[in-house]
């Protein structure tokens, strides 16, 4: 932190207070929509599902929110913050502190002060709990930040304001940039799949499979080693992709009871419930482990390329299939027996393994993209974290900005 900018603790520049405990036996006087740490988002608050509590009219001082007021997590995600910013007063919870500054404009240097302790970690030194964690309102009360001459704060705070639009901008950007990547993939398995072409004739996939079968789907507390056979779960497999994360073992002997899930490589692993659809095809270091709650799928070599059904699984079309034929309203899952019944237009081996060529290579540039895109959208949350330590430590002007923004453009 800057050195000669005093030290001030919330308690001697605001005033601050928790709202109404939630008790739907004792709570008197009408319905009124309240604030809950649900709602309250980092600079924002998400408005789509605000609950109502009983309140009485003598309460409304004390339990709302009114323009300009902070209004910070106590529970959920300790320390979150945002500023009421909507003309019409809001109740709010308990679980939510309502901070009100002596100067209101000190109100958004606290916010990204908050902010800043969050993204480095340091802000957790504050809460209360083992478990579930508090921001309690002592832990508020004392809870120091420096504090500038209030013109400094209002340049730093239209500097940082400036700044943060603008990431928020680039970073929409980069996202959406990485949801057209993923799309381009995802309509060129539409195209394929759906126009199809000369010899492709329809067939049960249960007469073009050796093996279709289901993974271990018993409890899986007291499985589970430090290492041993590596043990894949749905989670290890989405988009065609099979990232094992090594964190789940089982031993030898639970893998030798299940060898009717024993993997093979070629093997087409389809997830059964959560991610319904998905699917990878198993690769030589996979050779010989296991599976738990997935259908195991072993093509006949002659008629089917499990690369080739994997591809055909994850695409739009079949997504779709699935999610007609899954069993269950509790948990939705899909089971072998609609599975084995599908009817699925396989063209001869020698196409399935071009489609599954030309689709690998177009995967390829699909995750450059991906990886570049993912590099921007870090490298512009890691500018925020800067920004902030540099507004915080007195180093942070308008030129300075803008050369920190264009570095990561």
């Amino acid at each position: 932190m800057r050195t000669g900018w005093p030290l001030k603790s919330v308690s001697e520049i605001a005033t601050h207070s928790l709202g109404k405990m939630l008790d739907k036996t004792k709570n008197k006087g009408d319905p009124k929509p309240y604030l809950r740490n649900f709602n309250v988002r980092w600079f924002d608050f998400d408005l789509s599902d605000v609950q109502e509590m009983r309140f009485q009219k003598e309460e409304q001082d004390r339990y709302s929110v009114v323009k300009g007021d902070l209004v910070i997590c106590e529970g959920g995600y300790p320390g979150r913050a945002a500023i009421w910013d909507q003309d019409e007063s809001v109740y709010f919870q308990k679980a939510l502190h309502r901070v009100r500054f002596h100067e209101p404009a000190r109100a958004r240097w606290l916010l990204y002060y908050l902010y800043m302790k969050d993204l480095d970690g340091s802000l957790k030194s504050h809460f209360n709990g083992t478990g579930i964690q508090h921001f309690t309102g002592e832990a508020l009360a004392q809870f120091k930040m420096p504090l500038p001459p209030l013109a400094d704060q209002r340049r730093i705070v239209a500097i940082l304001d400036e700044a943060f639009d603008g990431i928020a901008a680039a970073k929409a950007n980069a996202e959406k940039n990485l949801q057209n990547a993923r799309a381009i993939f995802e309509s060129q398995l539409q195209f394929v799949f759906s126009q199809r072409g000369d010899g492709w004739l329809e067939k049960r996939l249960g007469d073009v499979v050796t093996r279709l079968t289901n993974g271990y789907v018993g409890p899986t507390r007291n499985i589970y080693c430090d290492s041993g056979v590596p043990y894949l779960l749905a989670r290890h497999v989405k988009n065609n992709r099979l990232m094992f994360d090594r964190r789940t073992f089982i031993s030898d002997v639970f893998n030798q009871k299940h060898r009717k899930s024993m993997l093979k490589v070629g093997d087409v692993l389809l997830v059964q419930s959560g991610h319904i659809g998905h699917s990878a095809v198993v690769p030589k270091e996979h050779e010989g482990h296991n599976c738990h709650a997935m259908i195991v799928i072993s093509p006949i070599e002659s008629a089917a390329s499990g690369s080739f059904l994997s591809l055909y699984f994850n695409s739009p079309e079949m997504r779709r299939r699935f999610e007609k034929i899954r069993s269950g309203s509790t948990v939705p899952h899909l089971t072998c027996k609609e599975v084995k019944e599908l009817r699925i237009a396989l063209p001869d081996l020698a196409i399935q393994l071009c489609v599954v060529k030309n689709a690998e290579d177009l995967q390829k540039n699909t995750e450059r993209l991906e990886f570049i895109y993912e590099r921007k959208i870090a490298a512009l949350d890691a500018l925020k974290q800067s920004l902030l330590h540099r507004a915080f430590a007195g180093e942070l002007t308008a030129d300075k900005m803008s050369e920190l923004i264009e570095a990561v453009a």
